[in-house]
């Protein structure tokens, strides 16, 4: 089979947020630069004055503090941009920078004032403790920013950060909560392009990989799984060195298979509003399409 893009396109225009639809006209279209464009604009709606991001740009997180999360997903869309540039990354690594605790990590949250509409993983953890999970998730998506990005390359605050992750990742001596092991490979597999000692904690944190990268979320919603295209999506890239090519070939067979009737994509995990249920399949069709097309489906 393959996707059907049309009707992608029509699951997105009546369920999509603006972000999604800008993320996906960018990666259906020639990329243009008035499409990359719109993508920052869109991106920007979710920004605050401190330079950080909220505003449940992190669907379950739909405060509108800055936070950590919404640094992650406003990098992610910042990316998918390149080899566009906006003075809004040094700003958000600003940010970044000002929140960070003395050992270079990030809180997982910070505190939130109107917990309405918000998952309570965001709303009970520490701010006082580091997070090597939503760490390395941010610390991955600003090294894929900074492939493009010179004075994001050269920002003090990514040196920072990627010591705190190699130190932590370093001291992870048993199979570690599936998506701390997820965002870590996604983080060494980014950091690979610059730092060549990635590539020897890529293979130690592949031992906790199975065949298949078919990896259970303990504790999550009943099935929750992350897939071996959740940490390694990108073709050619260091991790896919670690992976068996079948298995990169059947979690495709998968994902393709993965679009529902109405043209989108489900996830596995609980949302904790109905926009937030929609804006996460949003947020997965962009996020399959873009996987699919760039590994030739």
């Amino acid at each position: 089979m393959s996707i059907d893009i049309g009707r992608a396109s029509s699951f997105l225009a009546a369920h999509g947020r603006v972000l999604d639809r800008r993320r996906f006209s960018l990666l259906t279209s020639r990329g243009n630069t008035a499409d990359r464009a719109s993508v920052l604009a869109a991106v920007d709606s979710y920004s605050n004055a401190d330079g950080g991001y909220g505003w449940g740009i992190e669907p379950d997180l739909r405060a509108t503090e800055s936070q950590p999360a919404g640094a992650l997903h406003a990098l992610e869309a910042i990316g998918d941009t390149a080899p566009e540039t906006t003075p809004a990354t040094v700003k958000l690594f600003d940010w970044l920078a000002s929140v960070a605790l003395p050992d270079g990590g990030l809180p997982f949250a910070l505190p939130i004032a109107n917990p309405v509409a918000c998952a309570p993983f965001w709303v009970e953890t520490d701010p006082h403790e580091s997070s090597l999970q939503i760490t390395a998730g941010v610390a991955a998506q600003a090294h894929r920013v900074a492939r493009f990005d010179e004075q994001a390359r050269a920002h003090p605050w990514l040196a920072r950060v990627t010591r705190y992750c190699f130190d932590a990742i370093t001291q992870i001596d048993e199979a570690p909560f599936a998506y701390v092991l997820s965002f870590a490979l996604r983080f060494l597999d980014a950091a690979a392009d610059t730092h060549p000692d990635a590539h020897e904690l890529l293979r130690r944190l592949g031992q906790y990989v199975p065949a298949d990268g078919a990896i259970p979320v303990v504790g999550g919603a009943e099935g929750e799984t992350l897939h071996l295209l959740d940490f390694a999506p990108e073709p050619g890239r260091p991790i896919r060195e670690l992976i068996d090519a079948d298995a990169v070939a059947a979690d495709l067979d998968r994902l393709e298979h993965g679009q529902q009737a109405d043209g989108g994509w489900s996830v596995d995990f609980t949302s904790y509003s109905e926009a937030a249920a929609l804006e996460w399949r949003g947020y997965a069709t962009v996020s399959a399409i873009a996987t699919l097309r760039a590994n030739g489906r």
